[in-house]
C-alpha cells in the first residue's frame, strides 16, 4: 500500500561497532508520498497475428496480470517498436529508467552512461510507467548506491542501478542482503575485469563472477538488442519470483557498441510487467501502518533452516524466465530461451559460451556447418539459478565433445566457472538418466577475451580445430601465445567469415579531435536514414584523450553479427585523421583489395606522395588503393573550428562511399550537427555547417604512380638506444601490435619499470612551442604550467655548449645570481609536446618589436622536429643545476629541478599534471606514491609506457595503484611501513655500532635532511653504510641494507 495519508519518518540507524555494539546514531530522512497509475493491459494473443501493413495486431483483455488469458474485448493494431541507433547502454538504461522509482547511482567505467541517461531525463521530467519521474540519487560510492538501493527496495519501492567491476564488490554485501530477503530487483552491470596484476577499464566477467554466490539470478545478453530486452525480462521476472536479478553484457563490446535495434514501447513494458507483482512488491514493503522488522540477528539453532527456506523461490525460477521470454516473444517477435542451440542437428563438437561470444561462435558454426562440419553453439542466457534440465535439453543426442569458453580467470579451481557448472550439470544428467545420450562426451575449458581481448571468427574456429584433435587441450586460453606453460590453442588468424553484402569501414583519429563523435553521427545517420542495418564500435585506450582512437563501423542490408574487429585486409574502406600516424603505425594493412584510403595531410595531391614511407607506398600500390587527399586542418582553421577535423572528414566519408546520395548525406550531417551542438548556440553550429561546405572543395583524388619512389622506411616504434624491456616488449604495444606478445613477455606481478614515456616520440602536435631568447625574462612561468614537462630550462657552465648543435640557443643568464657567470637554455621537446598553447598564455613577456608576439610562440611542428630533436638530446646531456645551491620557493628557481614526470599520457592543457610534475621537482628522488584509481592513474601509470622518471643518479618516484575506494588506506600503510622500517633500522644501528663505529652510526641518527644539502649529505652515508654491510654475514646486517 502507498503511503497516502502521511508523510511517515524512516530513520536510518548506524550502530558504532557493528553487531558488538549497543550505541546507535540517528538521521532523519522523509519520505515523500508516491501516487498509483492504473493502466489498462495490452495483451498479445498465443500466435500474434501480422495486418497488411506489417503491424501485429494485438488484443486488449479483461484482467491486471501480464499474462492473464481473459476474453478478448477490443481488436486493435500496434505498430512494432520503432528502429533506433544507440549503445547498449542507453538501451538498457531507457528500459530500467521506465521500470524503476528510485535509482542509485554512482558512475564507474563502462557503466557511468547508464547513470547519466537516467539522471538527464529525470532533469526533463521523463515519467515512468507509473506516471512519476523516478527519484534519482548519485551516491558516495557504489557501496553507498547499493545500500541506497536496499532501503529503497526494503521500503517498497521499484529501485534499481547500474556498475561493473570494483563496483560491483562494493555492492556485494548489500546484495547478500537484497537475495537473502527474497526482494525483486534488478541490477544491470557492464561486465567489467577487476584490478588483480593491473587495473584495466575493459570487459571480462571477473566482475559479475564475483558476484555469483550472492543468490543472485543472472541473466547474459550477447548483443544490444538482447540488452534491452534481456533488461525487460528480468525485470519481469524478478517482480514475479522474488529472485533479485544481475542482468550483465560485455563492458565496451557491448555496452558502448552503436547498433541499430527494435526499440520497446512502454506499452511493450506495461504488457510484460504484472501489476499485482507490483502491488506485491509494494505490500512487501516495510511500513510502520503494519509493523515488521526485518533483518533479525539469528542463532545457532534457526539460522541454517532460515537459510534454507527460500530454496523453492529458486527452483521457480527457471520457468518463471521462460514463461517471461516467451511472452516476450508474443509481444515483440524476438523469441529468446535460457539456453539457445545453434548449429547442427547432429553436432559432436559443441561450444557452450555467454555474453557477445555468442554472435562471433554462432556466426563461425554456421559457416562451418556449410562448410559441413558437424559443430554446433550453446548460447547461455539464464547463468543463475543454472538449470541442468534446461541446459541438457538443448544439447544434440549425438554430442561427443564440449569447449566450455569462460571470459574469466580463477586461479587455483579446478576449471572457470562456466566450466565447472557444465561439467555438474552434465555429470547430473547421466546420473539420473535425462541426458540425451548415454557416454560422458569429454569436456574442456578454455578462456577467451579478457580486459576486452577481440574474440574472433578465427578463433572459434581454432576453438572446434582443438575439439577435434584425439586428445582436445584443456584449461587453454585462445587470441594469446602462451609460451610459458604451453596453454594456448592455435588458429589461423587469417581466417575470416563471409561478409561480402557488409561494408567494413575504419576510421583513425587522435582522441579529443571528435572522430569518434563524428563516426556515432554517422552510424546513426546510415542506421536511421536509410534500410541498412547498422554498427559502430570505438576502439581506444585509457588514455582516450591525445591516443590513437579507432572506429569501426559496419552496415549493409542484412542484420550485423559481428562484435569484433575488423582486420587486417578487411575494411572497405581506411580513413588516416592524422598524417604522422603513418610515420610509425601499420594503418594500410587494414585496407581490402580495391578498397578506399582516405588521408588528411598538409601534403596535396600533387606531393603527398613522395611524403609517405616506402611500406605505405607499397600497400596503396598492390592493393589498387583509390586514394584521397584532404587538409582538414586547414579547412578546420579557416571556418573557425580549431583542431576539431571531425566534421570535415565525416563529410569526406560520406562522400566518398556513396552510402547516401551527396546532397542527402550532407543534409542528415547538418541535422546531426544541429542535434549535437545545438545547445553550444548558433556560432557553433554555424561553424560546423561552414567545415561541411568547404571539405568537399579540398578533398581530392591522387593519382599516384604504379612504383615505390619513396626514400625512407616508416619509423621504429622506438630508437635503437631504448633498453631491452623497452624494445621487446612496449615497442610492439607502441606500434599497435601488443595483441602479438607472448606471455613471457610481461612481468608476472605486474611490475614495470619507470621512465619510459621518454622513448615513445608521440609526435601528435600540429605546433609547439619556439622560444624567442632576446624577449625571454627567464621567469619559469612557461615551464611551470607545461602539462607534460616538454619544455625545460637550465643554468650551466659556458663551457658545456661545446659541440652544441647549429640551431642551439642560449643566452646568459642574467636573472639568477645564484649562478653567476653561466648560460640559460630554454628546450622545447618537439615530439613529445601536444600542442595545447598554455605556455604562450602563461608567457608575461611582449616582443616590443611585434605587440602579436612573446618570448614563447607557437609554429608549425614537422619543420622543427629532426632539428629541435638534436637540440633536445644535446640539452639532456647538460648537467642539472646543483638541487645544493637551489632554494625552490620561486618559480624560477623550483624549475632548475629537473622534472621526474614527464611526457605523460594527459590530456593537452591537463590542470593536474603542472602540479604532479612540481612535486617530482621538488621531492621525485624520495617520493613513493599512492595512487586512487582514475584520471591520474590513467596518465600516471597506463601502459605502453609511464611518465615518472628518475634523476641522473638514478633515484626517482615509485608508484602504486590500489583502488579508487580506499587510496588512503593504501597510503596510509605505505607511511606506516616506511616510519617501522626507520625506527628498526635506528634499533639495528644501535645493535651494530661497534661494527660500524660511532662517527658513522651517530651521524646517521642525527643527520639533519631538512635541506637539499642535509640529504645529500645523508646519502653518502647510506653508501658508506651499505659500503661496510656489503661483506657481512650477519642476517640482521643484511634486514638494515
Amino acid at each position: 500500500m502507498l503511503p497516502l495519508c502521511s508523510f511517515p519518518v524512516v530513520f536510518a540507524f548506524t550502530a558504532h561497532n557493528s553487531e558488538r555494539s549497543s550505541g546507535f546514531r540517528s538521521r532523519k530522512t522523509i519520505v515523500f508520498p508516491r501516487l498509483a497509475v492504473k493502466y489498462k493491459r495490452v495483451i498479445c494473443p498465443q500466435t500474434p497475428e501480422i495486418d497488411k501493413f506489417g503491424c501485429f495486431v494485438l488484443y486488449r483483455r479483461k484482467g491486471i496480470g501480464g499474462i492473464d488469458s481473459g476474453k478478448t474485448k477490443k481488436r486493435r493494431t500496434f505498430m512494432a517498436g520503432k528502429k533506433v541507433t544507440i549503445d547498449a547502454n542507453e538501451a538498457v538504461s531507457y528500459v530500467a529508467y521506465r521500470l524503476n522509482e528510485v535509482i542509485a547511482i554512482y558512475p564507474i567505467t563502462p557503466s557511468s552512461p547508464m547513470g547519466e541517461h537516467a539522471d538527464e531525463w529525470a532533469a526533463k521530467g521523463i515519467r515512468n510507467l507509473w506516471g512519476t519521474v523516478p527519484s534519482i540519487m548519485e551516491m558516495q560510492a557504489e557501496g553507498g548506491a547499493a545500500g541506497a538501493v536496499h532501503g529503497a527496495l526494503t521500503t517498497g519501492a521499484l529501485s534499481t542501478t547500474f556498475t561493473a567491476s570494483q563496483g560491483l564488490l562494493l555492492m556485494i554485501p548489500n546484495m547478500y542482503k537484497i537475495a537473502g530477503e527474497l526482494t525483486a530487483a534488478v541490477f544491470h552491470v557492464s561486465a567489467r575485469a577487476l584490478a588483480p596484476h593491473a587495473l584495466s577499464i575493459f570487459g571480462d566477467h571477473s566482475d559479475v563472477m564475483a558476484a555469483r554466490q550472492t543468490g543472485f539470478a543472472m541473466l547474459a545478453s550477447a548483443s544490444v538488442q538482447e540488452a534491452q530486452d534481456m533488461a525487460m525480462i528480468a525485470t519481469a521476472a524478478s517482480l514475479k519470483s522474488r529472485v533479485p536479478f544481475l542482468h550483465f553484457f560485455d563492458g565496451f563490446r557491448t555496452s558502448h557498441e552503436v547498433s541499430k535495434i527494435e526499440q520497446l514501447t512502454e506499452d511493450d513494458m506495461r504488457a510484460m510487467i504484472d501489476d499485482q507483482d507490483v502491488i506485491a512488491h509494494r505490500e512487501r514493503g516495510l511500513n510502520p501502518e503494519k509493523p515488521s522488522i526485518r533483518g533479525t540477528a539469528q542463532n545457532p539453532d534457526v539460522f541454517f533452516q532460515g537459510r534454507e527456506a527460500c530454496n523453492k523461490y529458486y527452483d521457480a525460477v527457471p520457468e518463471i524466465v521462460q514463461t517471461a521470454m516467451d511472452h516476450f516473444a508474443k509481444l515483440t517477435g524476438r523469441a529468446y530461451h535460457l539456453f539457445d542451440y545453434y548449429g547442427a542437428k547432429d553436432a559432436e563438437e559443441i561450444i557452450v559460451i555467454m555474453c557477445s561470444g555468442v554472435e562471433t561462435a554462432e556466426e563461425t558454426a554456421k559457416y562451418l556447418v556449410s562448410q559441413g562440419k558437424k559443430v554446433g553453439v550453446v548460447a547461455v542466457r539464464l547463468y543463475r539459478p543454472f538449470s541442468v534440465r534446461h541446459f541438457v535439453s538443448v544439447l544434440p543426442a549425438t554430442t561427443k565433445k564440449i569447449s566450455v569458453m569462460d571470459r574469466t580467470k580463477e586461479p587455483g579451481s579446478a576449471g572457470e566457472p562456466l566450466y565447472l557448472d557444465v561439467v555438474t550439470a552434465i555429470s547430473e544428467a547421466l546420473a539420473d538418466g535425462t541426458a540425451p545420450f548415454t557416454a560422458m562426451p569429454k569436456i574442456v575449458g578454455g578462456r577467451y577475451g579478457m580486459g576486452s581481448k577481440d574474440f574472433t571468427p578465427a578463433m572459434v574456429k581454432g576453438i572446434f580445430d582443438n575439439l577435434e584433435k584425439p586428445v582436445p587441450m584443456n584449461h587453454f586460453a585462445v587470441g594469446i601465445v602462451d609460451d610459458v606453460t604451453g596453454k594456448s590453442v592455435d588458429y589461423d588468424p587469417h581466417f575470416l567469415l563471409p561478409e561480402a553484402r557488409t561494408v567494413r569501414c575504419m576510421f583513425f583519429g587522435l582522441g579529443s579531435d571528435g572522430t569518434v563523435g563524428a563516426n556515432k553521427n554517422s552510424i546513426k545517420i546510415i542506421g536511421e536514414e536509410t534500410d541498412n542495418f547498422a554498427q559502430g564500435y570505438f576502439e581506444y585506450d585509457s588514455k582516450k584523450s591525445g591516443s590513437t582512437t579507432t572506429s569501426h563501423l559496419r552496415f549493409g542490408p542484412d542484420p550485423i553479427r559481428a562484435p569484433y574487429l575488423i582486420v587486417s585486409n578487411d575494411a572497405n574502406f581506411v580513413a588516416v585523421h592524422n598524417f604522422t600516424f603513418l610515420e610509425k603505425l601499420d594503418m594500410t594493412r587494414f585496407c581490402m583489395k580495391d578498397g578506399v584510403f582516405l588521408l588528411n595531410s598538409v601534403f596535396g595531391p600533387d606531393e603527398v606522395w613522395d611524403h609517405l614511407p616506402i611500406e605505405v607506398q607499397k600497400d596503396i600500390i598492390e592493393k589498387n588503393l583509390r586514394f584521397y587527399v584532404i587538409d582538414a586542418t586547414a579547412v578546420a582553421q579557416k571556418t573557425g573550428m580549431g583542431g576539431r577535423i571531425n566534421t570535415i572528414m565525416q563529410t569526406c566519408f560520406f562522400a566518398i562511399s556513396g552510402v547516401l546520395p551527396r546532397d542527402e548525406a550532407i543534409a542528415e550531417i547538418k541535422k546531426a550537427i544541429k542535434k549535437t551542438y545545438g545547445k553550444k548556440g548558433d556560432a557553433v553550429v554555424n561553424q560546423n555547417f561552414a567545415a561541411v561546405d568547404q571539405s568537399l572543395e579540398h578533398l581530392h583524388q591522387v593519382d599516384y604512380p604504379k612504383e615505390i619512389t619513396s626514400t625512407f622506411h616508416r619509423l621504429p616504434a622506438v630508437p635503437a638506444e631504448a633498453p631491452e624491456f623497452v624494445q621487446k616488449t612496449l615497442a610492439p604495444m607502441i606500434a599497435a601490435k601488443g595483441d602479438s606478445l607472448p606471455v613471457s613477455a610481461l612481468p608476472v606481478d605486474g611490475t614495470f619499470p619507470t621512465a619510459t614515456t621518454q622513448w615513445e616520440k608521440r609526435n601528435i602536435a600540429l605546433e609547439v612551442p619556439v622560444w624567442d631568447p632576446a624577449v625571454c625574462i627567464q621567469c619559469g612561468k612557461c615551464s611551470i604550467v607545461c602539462p607534460h614537462a616538454v619544455i625545460r630550462q637550465k643554468v650551466y657552465d659556458p663551457k658545456l655548449l661545446v659541440g652544441a648543435p647549429s640551431t642551439f640557443k642560449s643566452v646568459d643568464a642574467k636573472a639568477f645570481k645564484e649562478f653567476p657567470g653561466t648560460k640559460f637554455t630554454l628546450q622545447v621537446a618537439v615530439e613529445d609536446c601536444t600542442g595545447c598553447g598554455l605556455c604562450v598564455q602563461a608567457c608575461p613577456a611582449k616582443n616590443k618589436a611585434d605587440p602579436t608576439k612573446k618570448a614563447i610562440n607557437m609554429a608549425p611542428q614537422m619543420p622543427l622536429r629532426e632539428p629541435e630533436s638534436e637540440n633536445w638530446k644535446f640539452f639532456m646531456t647538460i648537467p642539472d643545476p646543483d638541487r645544493t645551491k637551489i632554494d625552490p620557493k620561486t618559480v624560477k628557481l623550483s624549475q632548475q629541478l629537473r622534472p621526474l614526470f614527464e611526457f605523460s599520457g594527459a590530456c593537452a592543457g591537463c590542470g593536474e599534471t603542472p602540479y604532479v610534475k612540481l612535486l617530482t621537482q621538488l621531492f621525485g628522488d624520495r617520493m613513493v606514491v599512492a595512487n586512487a584509481t582514475g584520471c591520474s592513474s590513467i596518465y600516471g601509470g597506463n601502459l605502453p609506457t609511464t611518465p615518472y622518471a628518475v634523476n641522473a643518479g638514478g633515484q626517482g618516484p615509485v608508484w602504486a595503484n590500489s583502488l579508487f575506494e580506499d587510496n588512503a588506506e593504501f597510503g596510509l600503510g605505505m607511511r606506516l611501513t616506511i616510519d617501522k622500517q626507520n625506527q628498526m633500522a635506528k634499533e639495528l644501528l644501535a645493535v651494530l655500532r661497534d661494527s660500524l663505529g660511532d662517527e658513522l652510526v651517530d651521524g646517521l641518527l642525527n643527520a639533519d635532511q631538512s635541506t637539499e644539502s642535509g640529504i645529500h649529505q645523508q646519502r653518502a652515508r647510506v653508501a658508506e653504510l651499505k659500503k661496510k654491510l656489503a661483506n657481512s654475514s650477519d642476517m640482521r646486517a643484511a634486514n638494515l641494507v
